[in-house]
């Protein structure tokens, strides 16, 4: 048999892909190789009794259930829940992890107050009083001054009781500037706004799907819910399911999938109406599930004729055809969309090309299709009574400009608070308030981010590890970890089900934290009428039954409650939100000659939560090697560059320039570069931080016309020898 080049590197990076993602070796990890590695603060428990307390994992949007083994009241060990309807017994790696955050050093230990210069390290411990008197006395004489306005906060999450009770805070103070973290969630929501034109998310049936078109979805690299989707994977492969990888570089989960297509990157929507373009020239789809198609049908067959498509994309116009006639020709086609993990907004354009996709192929609420469903709405809290001073607050223009002009329909901008604090703004920030979020190393553009923190006068971080966004902060009020609080944990990373799990505490609180629900709650009361009034609950415990009800018995007897049987949003999709002009790159290309592009990988968190020690383990070597960071380079481009394998190099871009080590990798087109997320911290400890380079301190933000969402996919860049 003759294996070209192509498929003999699929064939070497799926094995190993296939090695690093199977449940064997998470189960070779037990208790004694967990902590073999013999860290200084190793827990070492007395024998005792054995016993399992089940919870929820909120590490990811995942949502996996966890058992949790204890030893003399110990916890020693996380394992998946057997017969949890996500994970179903299956632990990620992160998750494996989650006791080297519970017990390791770079916990948050007790409320702490800046006394140095911001962002010298220098701490004084205080008392939870004396705290909470600190952050209500700054917030009560704002308020006074008429400028409630000039207050914000951002989230990781705007679902589940937490984020709720913060977003209420907000409110009865008299801010509009609560924001959440971007993720795909921002562009996915907009799209099923714009196309079937009700607020909800997007549920994929991939279990059931028997053709998966995976426009650069981190199918095995933490796209979703990833433990769903190693099953979901291992299950395609029983059945023997064609999954179609589209996206430049040669991914773990292009080296796993049925066919790899390399797209020139930042094409993938293009590529996606070429496709819709042939399926409506053939005749090959389902009008019943699409509006509008009279009128778009002559500018897609016009605009995305397939040898135009293929001179764009660098996909083989033959090749083009091949993806139409299997996608339309599938009993159960499903295309999905969102670039890695998905943890970048992207465009309204990129999301609804895709979805536009799945309406043609007729899949929209089928068996193995896309499902737009409504969010979960259990949170039934009555209205906040807002005085006079809140009133006014809530009048003012949102500080990242969301909700209003061209914007009207987009709900948070995050990436835009940086350039309205260093003066594009309506007006300055006098407080921000930081829960579940980490800006200072996830937004784009790092150095100008930590640049507008230096400009807001008080900052409080509510994070349960130092990192550097605490370090940056005036105040520490520190929250629990998830092993040790209750909160529901409301499931959407691409379910079709509603699904709430509910974390609950294994052990004992470890340090002298504090629920960050009781925090605000303590706040409210402190601060009085009319404060006071919107938290009427005793304690955060109180709040979070009365608002499950019903659902409560459910979640304290099974750790989750389900909801199979869902009226979907909409039926039929408004063929809309596809004639923007794509996104390029920043940069100008006689200066800056390459293209660098962030990927994702299982074994880097990419999110607010830092790696834990037995991760960075796992990282492999042509990732990173001691201190230093690695960039994809294809051996063509390096050989330009007079560069060759582990050589040291200067990357540049517009935005920042870096010192790494080269990774010769035919994986990756010629003239592409390509770097991990998720490293390059400053704060935690030597574990973690000062290891390779955080590319958001080289790539900008990059708005999309259409929505003001950061739809960078990548930037402009240069190698040289360093």
């Amino acid at each position: 048999m003759k294996v070209d080049r192509r498929s003999f590197l699929s064939f070497v990076i799926g094995g190993a892909a296939g090695t690093a993602l199977s449940p064997l070796p998470w189960k070779l990890m037990d208790d004694s190789s967990i902590w073999s590695q013999m860290w200084p603060w190793t827990p070492v428990p007395p024998d005792g009794e054995v016993v399992y307390e089940d919870s929820t994992c909120t590490l990811c949007p995942g949502g996996c259930g966890i058992s949790v083994r204890k030893v003399d009241n110990r916890a020693v060990k996380i394992e998946g829940k057997q017969g949890h309807p996500i994970n179903d017994g299956g632990i990620c790696i992160l998750g494996l992890s989650g006791l080297q955050m519970l017990y390791g050093p770079t916990r948050v230990k007790s409320p702490m107050k800046r006394i140095g210069e911001r962002g010298d390290g220098q701490w004084q411990k205080i008392s939870w009083d004396e705290a909470i008197a600190i952050l209500t006395e700054k917030l009560i004489d704002i308020r006074d001054k008429g400028e409630a306005h000039t207050v914000a906060a951002i989230a990781g999450s705007d679902s589940g009781t937490v984020p709720a009770l913060i977003q209420r805070f907000m409110t009865a103070y008299g801010s509009p500037n609560f924001m959440r973290t971007p993720s795909g969630r921002d562009a996915d929501e907009l799209a099923v706004n714009t196309l079937f034109g009700n607020q909800g998310r997007t549920g994929f049936d991939v279990e059931n799907a028997d053709y998966i078109l995976s426009f650069g979805s981190g199918i095995v690299d933490g796209w979703g819910s990833p433990v769903r989707m190693f099953r979901a994977s291992s299950l395609w492969k029983d059945k023997k399911t064609t999954v179609v990888q589209v996206e430049p570089r040669l991914s773990n989960s292009a080296a796993k999938a049925t066919r790899w297509v390399p797209v020139n990157p930042g094409t993938e929507a293009d590529l996606a109406l070429g496709i819709a373009a042939v399926m409506v020239s053939r005749n090959m789809i389902d009008t019943g599930a699409v509006s509008g198609l009279s009128s778009w049908k002559s500018d897609l067959l016009a605009n995305y004729a397939t040898e135009k498509v293929s001179q764009t994309t660098g996909v083989a116009a033959e090749v083009i055809a091949e993806l139409a006639k299997g996608f339309a020709g599938a009993n159960r086609p499903l295309a999905l969309c969102g670039r890695g993990k998905a943890q970048t907004a992207g465009s309204l354009r990129d999301i609804a090309a895709v979805y536009a996709l799945n309406a043609l192929a007729g899949n929209i609420n089928q068996e193995g299709g896309m499902w737009p469903i409504p969010e979960a709405d259990y949170i039934q809290w009555r209205d906040v009574a807002t005085d006079n001073l809140a009133s006014a607050g809530l009048s003012q223009p949102r500080i990242d400009g969301a909700g209003a002009g061209k914007y009207a329909q987009t709900r948070y901008l995050a990436s835009r608070l940086a350039d309205a604090v260093n003066g594009n703004g309506p007006y300055p920030l006098q407080v921000l308030l930081v829960a579940s979020a980490n800006p200072c190393h996830d937004l784009p553009d790092t150095q100008r981010v930590k640049e507008a923190f230096a400009r807001i006068p008080f900052i409080v971080s509510f994070s349960s590890f130092h990192d550097e966004t605490a370090a940056m902060a005036d105040l520490l009020m520190p929250d629990h970890v998830y092993l040790e609080r209750y909160e529901d944990v409301p499931v959407d990373a691409g379910l079709t089900q509603q699904m709430i799990g509910l974390s609950r505490p294994v052990v004992s609180p470890q340090f002298n934290t504090r629920h960050l629900g009781e925090t605000l709650i303590s706040a409210a009361k402190a601060m009085g009428e009319p404060m006071a009034d919107a938290f009427p609950w005793d304690d955060y415990e109180t709040c979070l039954e009365e608002t499950l009800a019903e659902k409560w018995d459910t979640l304290m007897e099974d750790g989750v409650w389900v909801q199979a049987d869902i009226d979907p949003v909409g039926d039929r999709l408004q063929l809309a939100g596809m004639d923007a002009d794509a996104v390029q790159a920043e940069g100008d290309v006689n200066s800056f000659p390459l293209l660098l592009l962030p990927y994702d990988t299982i074994r880097l968190t990419s999110g607010y939560i830092g790696e834990a020690p037995f991760m960075i383990k796992t990282v492999a070597d042509t990732v990173i090697k001691g201190n230093d960071g690695f960039v994809e380079v294809n051996p063509q481009t390096a050989r330009a560059a007079g560069l060759g394998q582990g050589d040291m190099a200067t990357l540049t871009t517009p935005r920042g320039e870096a010192q790494v080590r080269v990774h010769l990798f035919e994986g990756i087109q010629p003239g592409v570069l390509a770097m991990a997320r998720g490293l390059g911290h400053t704060a935690y400890d030597a574990f973690l931080a000062g290891k390779g380079v955080n590319i958001n301190t080289l790539i900008g933000p990059v708005e999309d016309p259409s929505s003001g969402h950061d739809a960078a996919w990548g930037i402009r860049a240069t190698l040289s020898k360093a």
